[in-house]
């Protein structure tokens, strides 16, 4: 499988389980801004998620957010 459809389908696994174990935690009944929630943490989660993914496995992930200046002579 290609990367990229690998990233997306690891991400939407990641919303589902999330969206799944939040509706289970909220109590009832739940009305449109429980759904609202839910869906902007499972959303957030996704992204973490694909951002550390993303992160971890690149090539350059040493230097991400920091670079580490050439020692001068």
């Amino acid at each position: 499988m290609p990367r990229p459809l690998l990233l997306v389908l690891a991400t939407l696994c990641v919303f589902v389980v999330t969206t799944a174990i939040l509706l289970q935690l909220m109590p009832g009944p739940l009305k449109s801004m429980d759904y609202f929630v839910v869906g902007t943490v499972a959303t957030l989660m996704s992204l973490l998620a694909l951002f550390l993914v993303i992160i971890g496995t690149s090539s350059a992930a040493r230097e991400i957010f920091f670079k580490r200046r050439k020692k001068k002579l």
